[in-house]
């Protein structure tokens, strides 16, 4: 019949369900009558650490106390306490903010693109993969702030008249990245708070404690599940999507421009945007597979987040690998064609086996990056959690190395031979870098204990859309008509 929706895979719901048990499954990690059924594990300690969330979520806190001390000591001495020298004036700083950056791209890809496809298997990992999105954002923006070594004068950079009469050089990609950044965030915000929107109403009314309820109907803001509720729902859910879908091209492509728009070796190509772009995607699923395998184990989730899944998350890493590795072939022939001494002695620098001191991480990129992806290629490697875990691991070390590989790398080697220099990262660089790695899995865990990890209405949506072609398919077996069915 035309106007029925598109059939749904069954593999993207898997066992037996119904909207209570979808409420129980999801909702229960997060309600107080969870904690009983929480995952345990021994310790040597009893009573410490009793949980896999406790020990992540320690984990975490350790590493944020890692970065406010890395931060003090910053504010305290200055950015000097970094390894950025000259001419290497960007460091460990921008290539981490860069890097979480590219992490965050995956939620807004899963939320609106996926969503304006109408791609099912987005509703078990999207809002997962917002909340990463915020929460890299979040370790993206310490490092420009931070940077400035003077954080808190930092508004004379806002576009306002002031009276110190100082003005942003509007010219400069830098200051298109403040834009493109703050928009990106407070999108993702708008769009991840929305569609939690129904699943706090659910929350609300399955609480048994009164702090629980009051927060939780505060947050659902009297949503009843009427049609017009719905009505409204959707449209704020599609324009949302409307105006996110654009971003995922033009943020990462605003942060190339960082580069390509620059006068130094190995920057100044044209290929740096749709290269960093599907460089962004790559890096953002390979961290919601890292985070889904784990979070899928600990909390029984393989009915929700199922093998269909991670295959699909797994080819879209293909593909996007493979733009990526066509980028890193592209940077070596623009080098070798261009025939300008400095491109090619910069190259030499990075992949030359003997007198190149940053070769062995152009190799390892090489390796993480582009050979180890491959085996994506075959389906049970693509079916095998322990592979993927092992490839997705991979892929985020390799993005870090891109980054670090076309950052401070190309800076050592200027047009001006007086000014070349080497790099060497300090204690404070790699104490910064852990820190925001421990801050990201702090908020990552807190999300998961007080927030549902899988979006509960789309969960019963697909499952109703299930039993609905289920129907259909023993209806058509029956050999009678739709009409007289119907």
């Amino acid at each position: 019949m035309s106007g029925n929706p598109t059939p749904v895979d069954k593999d993207l719901l898997v066992g037996q369900h119904t909207d209570a048990s979808l409420d129980a499954t999801i909702g229960d990690i997060i309600l107080d009558q969870s904690r009983h059924n929480e995952p345990q594990v021994k310790t040597p300690i009893k009573g410490l650490m009793s949980s896999p969330w406790q020990i992540m979520f320690g984990i975490g806190f350790l590493l944020v106390n890692v970065l406010l001390l890395s931060i003090t000591m910053l504010i305290w001495n200055g950015i000097g306490v970094w390894g950025n020298n000259q001419p290497v004036g960007w460091g460990f700083d921008i290539v981490n903010f860069v890097w979480w950056i590219g992490i965050g791209h995956a939620g807004t890809l899963i939320s609106a693109v996926l969503l304006l496809l109408r791609q099912r298997w987005r509703n078990s990992i999207n809002r997962m993969a917002e909340a990463m999105t915020i929460f890299a954002v979040m370790c993206a923006g310490l490092y420009p702030l931070l940077h400035t070594g003077r954080p808190w004068v930092a508004y004379w950079l806002f576009p306002y008249p002031n009276w110190l009469g100082m003005w942003p050089q509007f010219r400069s990609p830098l200051v298109w990245d403040v834009f493109a950044v703050s928009t990106y965030m407070t999108v993702s915000i708008l769009f991840w708070f929305v569609g939690l929107i129904p699943d706090f109403a659910t929350l609300r009314d399955r609480a048994k404690s009164k702090f629980a309820q009051f927060a939780f109907a505060g947050l659902s803001m009297g949503w009843r599940g009427s049609a017009k509720h719905w009505h409204r729902y959707e449209h704020a859910s599609i324009m949302l999507a409307g105006i996110s879908t654009p971003l995922v091209l033009s943020v990462h492509t605003i942060v190339s421009f960082d580069f390509a728009m620059g006068i130094v070796p190995g920057w100044n190509v044209t290929i740096f945007p749709p290269y960093f772009v599907a460089g962004a995607v790559f890096a953002g699923f390979a961290m919601v597979i890292t985070f889904a395998i784990p979070l899928r184990k600990i909390y029984k989730l393989e009915g929700l987040i199922t093998m269909k899944h991670f295959d699909w998350m797994a080819k879209v890493m293909l593909a996007t690998g493979l733009i990526v590795f066509y980028g890193y072939i592209m940077e070596v022939f623009y080098a070798y064609y261009s025939g300008v001494p400095f491109e090619t002695a910069l190259l030499h620098n990075r992949i030359a086996l003997k007198d190149a001191p940053y070769s062995w991480a152009f190799w390892t990129l090489i390796l993480t990056n582009g050979v180890i992806p491959q085996l994506m290629w075959v389906p049970k490697f693509r079916q095998n959690m322990t592979v993927l875990l092992i490839v997705s691991t991979s892929i985020s070390i390799g993005m870090w190395f891109e980054r670090y590989v076309i950052i401070p790398i190309s800076l050592t080697r200027d047009y001006v031979p007086g000014a070349f220099g080497f790099y060497s990262p300090t204690l404070w660089d790699f104490g910064m870098f852990l820190g925001t790695i421990g801050l990201f899995i702090f908020l990552m865990f807190l999300f998961v204990r007080f927030l549902p990890m899988i979006n509960i209405f789309e969960m019963k949506e697909l499952l109703h859309q299930k039993t609905h072609d289920h129907g259909h398919d023993e209806d058509h077996a029956s050999g009678q008509p739709e009409e007289v069915l119907s």
